[in-house]
């Protein structure tokens, strides 16, 4: 097995180790972050880096790049206090990764990259029509990291999802919902069926359902 260290990974050309401790989480999440200006210019960009932080309140987390250079995501929620999450659709991977490119702030995502931008019950940002399963946000708090990047915990004000994909448990069925997940930078992957276990009891081996 191979072994890199702190010294290693500091040593390797940035791309490459950018595309390495990127990869190392594994798979993450894929969602498309809406958010709104001042002046109603819309702006969508993918995210992987979603976290859950807690479910009473129910708390989700994301993690923007460092603010050294303008981030069009930041300024509006932070303008807005609220953002969307919406799920990345397998078959819409190509443009999702679209919206990553450099465009300026005059340029909505949505239109540029062949998305839907729709308000829902008076929130202030858009949601993805296309999304099978999207998220309305309050930011509470932001958390600035020692590498410069911030995390900003929004508080769930609004979930719409199609009802097949709610199990009658609270689970979520990621396959019906068509759902795609990212690794590293650029790999977005389709999700198959889970093998799901029950509540984790000791002295009792889990057992598939």
């Amino acid at each position: 097995m191979r072994h890199l260290t702190a010294a290693d990974i500091a040593g390797f050309e940035k791309i490459y180790r950018l595309n390495l401790v990127n990869g190392l989480p594994g798979f993450k999440s894929a969602n498309l972050v809406g958010t709104a200006a001042a002046d109603g210019a819309t702006n969508l960009a993918v995210f992987s880096s979603a976290l859950h932080l807690g479910s009473d309140p129910a708390l989700l987390g994301i993690v923007t790049r460092p603010t050294t250079v303008p981030r069009h995501t930041y300024a509006n929620l932070k303008s807005s206090g609220c953002y969307t999450l919406n799920h990345v659709p397998e078959a819409l991977a190509a443009q999702a990764h679209h919206t990553s490119a450099n465009f300026p702030d005059t340029v909505s995502e949505f239109d540029a990259c062949g998305f839907t931008a729709e308000y829902r019950d008076d929130f202030p940002a858009p949601y993805v029509a296309e999304s099978a399963l999207s998220i309305g946000l309050r930011l509470l708090e932001e958390h600035h990291i020692s590498n410069g990047t911030v995390l900003l915990v929004g508080r769930v004000e609004h979930v719409y999802l199609h009802d097949e994909a709610l199990r009658p448990d609270g689970t979520l069925d990621l396959v019906a919902l068509g759902t795609a997940t990212i690794s590293g930078l650029d790999g977005y992957h389709a999700v198959q069926p889970p093998v799901r276990f029950g509540y984790a009891r000791v002295g009792q081996p889990p057992v598939a359902e």
